[in-house]
């Protein structure tokens, strides 16, 4: 199942799992994306932000070299909020680290400005030490920018990251272009259902990122995780990615140890049961309030999230 694929609405074919690179320890990136394209992942997701994308390149460069074929990765970077007035300057310097002529898909990785001319060129702060943040900005004045990108080349799709209900609402009456996918945290104790079941009416794809509630997979110990898992005797993190996949939904996948990697590529189909068990859990959470999030920067912006407004 891990070489299941989901039908964008620009026709290309996204992998339903992929590899992440965030907050992947440095020296470890580029063995780590070497490994995992070598051992059959399909998809590497990566961001300026990370700070790590030359070493991305490098796996790419290795795993190009040992027989990987370019047209069989599908890459993905974003363009970081200090560039959503330059997002091809953005893309630019994400392709040269990545050693690429193209991605397969450029998102906006925020739904804001910080200072493109403050201290810091990813994280510009104020003497007080919060973020840089240019509040009279537009997010939709960045999609239009991601939409003449089309035209050159340099990535085959676009699509968003963490819009919410409310974003995407305020963003698609103005595109020409509906965005291919959404990037979302995404698991059983944060199913985002209105996101979900929005972006699927509009034909938008969901990515998750997250999948197991952050370092050190807080879900992990879940107790209807740990059902499911004991019923297929799999690992909890094999159900939690598994997840994704039945709400058809492409899941990422970090790690830098060669052994979770290749356990990562496990995927099993969740029977109906499976899936009500899950769907109840997130259900109760959702209902009493009780929801998880694990990744919100502190931009001091409300995007919109039933759980942050």
């Amino acid at each position: 199942m891990a070489n299941q694929t989901f039908k964008l609405n620009t026709g290309q074919e996204m992998p339903a799992l992929g590899f992440g690179t965030w907050q992947s320890e440095p020296g470890k990136v580029k063995e780590a994306v070497s490994y995992a394209l070598k051992e059959g992942y399909k998809l590497v997701d990566c961001a300026y932000c990370y700070g790590n994308e030359d070493e991305v390149g490098q796996g790419l460069k290795d795993a190009f070299d040992s027989g990987v074929k370019r047209e069989d990765v599908f890459v993905v970077t974003k363009v970081w909020t200090t560039y959503n007035t330059r997002v091809e300057v953005g893309l630019d310097k994400s392709l040269k680290s990545l050693g690429l002529d193209y991605v397969d898909l450029f998102l906006v990785h925020w739904p804001l400005l910080m200072n493109p001319e403050g201290n810091d060129d990813r994280f510009p702060k104020l003497p007080d030490g919060q973020r840089d943040i240019i509040h009279d900005y537009n997010h939709v004045d960045t999609w239009k920018q991601m939409e003449k990108l089309l035209a050159t080349g340099k990535t085959k799709a676009i699509g968003v990251c963490n819009y919410s209900k409310r974003y995407l609402e305020q963003l698609l009456p103005h595109c020409t272009v509906i965005p291919a996918v959404n990037q979302i945290e995404n698991h059983p104790a944060l199913p985002q259902q209105d996101i979900v079941d929005l972006c699927k009416e509009k034909g938008i794809h969901i990515m998750a990122y997250s999948p197991l509630g952050s370092t050190g997979g807080p879900l992990m110990q879940a107790e209807p995780i740990l059902k499911v898992a004991q019923k297929h005797n799999v690992q909890p993190s094999t159900v939690l990615l598994s997840y994704h996949i039945s709400r058809g939904s492409t899941v990422l996948a970090k790690s830098v140890t060669p052994q979770r990697i290749k356990a990562n590529l496990e995927i099993i189909k969740l029977d109906a049961e499976d899936v009500k068990l899950l769907q109840d859990y997130s259900d109760e959470l959702t209902k009493t309030s009780k929801v998880q999030r694990f990744v919100y920067p502190p931009f001091g912006i409300d995007f919109g999230f039933p759980d942050k407004s």
